[in-house]
């Protein structure tokens, strides 16, 4: 796999969904996950509007492209009456689980409810001929018993159907952020701000607890969970992130209840630096395993750390992404920008690392050099049909480089904080990349 942090990497391939201005955008169209499947051949996104679109590849086309699959209503708003509070259908997070036969099944989730959906093709059959028919036209119906016929049916075209094989509920005092598939394929964890479930795929009507951070007084709650992931291989190790900028990683063999943690990832706060927002921008928004287990990608609002698993004092890279923001806090804060939630992605070699910033710019980094690739998902790109590598003046850029590449790029007032790129996915074998940006999603391949 070629080095795709180099100037002539990565080149804009395909965007699906409305190109027109963001003025015009529908809250419900606005993409709130996307993920591709463990082969990379089928890619799904979910949206505000409760709806999951899965995309399958093109092996017409030359590359990495890809074709619309299928759509289909994953959740519905509905209405709490005992707390009185609106559930939204917004589809939080999407999780493939591997293909064991023709059929695909996915999980997806709300703020409260999820779903395991069964996605497969059928052929659908019709009555081409019967007693009163002969195909569209009609006849006149038999009038002796021995002309009496047997219906003949007929194939029609292949459709591909969605349906929901389990529906998994009320586990949830709050709302549902991380869902994530276990290894052993049988069972899966589910986490809200406090707590963290595990189910059995199979079993809907009963969850283990296996965290629970709630305080006996409400009013000595000091932090939440914020993202949740099971380890790619130990079926029995899983790390949860907190806002309070640690990394617990837990051993479901130790005890039922996992509150004490095996292993925790923190670094130590340095107090010259200290300020009303430090508790804020430290928070955790994202957590991954890379895909060998041995290391852990975290994102928090002003940078990506990457922690060795077996040193739990300090993250063994920390890549500044925000720098040109810290002195734009308040306004941030003012605007609520400052509580966005950005995901990070390892690449399929786990040698690259990804993460999204605002005026829908993201960042490809060499885990080993620290060179890092900017890309804008904007309509330039397919207009332009092309961008790729560093930005001008942003060439073999290092990590903590004065003047970073986004500070080259543009100049800091003429960013536009309501386009963001939160959500991505890496395809697991190939240098492609998933990019949602508000109700487009981009991709982009690297050679």
């Amino acid at each position: 796999m070629e080095d795709p942090s180099g100037s002539g990497g990565w080149r804009f391939a395909q965007c699906f969904g409305d190109k027109g201005e963001v003025e015009d955008i529908t809250e419900a169209d606005i993409i709130s996950t996307v993920e591709f499947d463990s082969t990379g051949n089928y890619l799904a996104t979910g949206d505000k509007g409760g709806r999951v679109v899965l995309f399958e590849r093109n092996e017409m086309k030359k590359g990495c492209e890809y074709k619309f699959y299928t759509e289909f209503q994953s959740h519905e708003p509905e209405f709490d009456y005992l707390k009185s509070l609106e559930i939204e259908e917004k589809i939080n997070k999407i999780k493939w689980c591997k293909r064991q036969n023709q059929a695909h099944f996915l999980l997806s989730t709300n703020d409260k409810t999820i779903k395991l959906w069964k996605v497969f093709e059928k052929s659908l059959r019709i009555v081409s001929e019967s007693n009163h028919t002969i195909g569209p036209i009609y006849r006149t119906p038999p009038t002796k018993m021995s002309l009496l016929q047997l219906p003949q049916m007929s194939y029609q075209e292949n459709i591909v159907a969605a349906v929901p094989r389990k529906v998994y509920a009320n586990a949830h005092a709050y709302h549902i952020h991380s869902i994530s598939v276990n290894s052993d394929q049988e069972t899966y964890i589910s986490a809200d701000d406090l707590r963290i479930n595990l189910w059995n795929l199979n079993i809907s009507d009963q969850s283990f607890n296996i965290v629970d951070i709630k305080p006996v007084n409400m009013e000595e709650l000091t932090e939440v969970i914020t993202a949740t992931e099971f380890h790619p291989s130990h079926c029995n190790l899983f790390m949860y992130s907190s806002s309070k900028a640690n990394i617990k990683l837990a051993d479901m063999r130790d005890s039922a209840l996992c509150d004490k943690h095996a292993k925790c990832f923190e670094e130590e706060e340095d107090p010259t630096t200290r300020s009303f927002f430090s508790e804020i921008i430290s928070s955790i928004s994202d957590v991954k395993f890379s895909h060998d287990g041995r290391y852990i990608l975290h994102r928090d609002y002003l940078s990506l750390k990457i922690w060795d698993i077996n040193m739990e004092t300090k993250p063994i890279k920390t890549i500044p992404i925000h720098d040109h923001l810290k002195g734009k806090l308040c306004d941030l804060y003012e605007n609520d920008c400052i509580f966005d939630k950005f995901e990070c992605v390892w690449g399929g070699d786990d040698k690259h690392v990804l993460t999204g910033s605002y005026h829908n710019y993201f960042r490809i980094y060499d885990v080993d050099t620290l060179n890092d690739v900017v890309l804008q998902a904007d309509k330039s790109a397919f207009k332009a049909k092309k961008i790729g590598g560093p930005l001008p003046g942003n060439k073999n850029m290092r990590n903590g480089s004065k003047g970073g590449a986004l500070r080259d790029a543009m100049q800091l007032d003429a960013l536009d904080f309501n386009k963001k790129i939160l959500h991505a996915s890496w395809h697991p074998r190939e240098n492609t990349i998933a990019i949602a940006a508000t109700n487009n999603l981009f991709l982009y391949s690297a050679a």
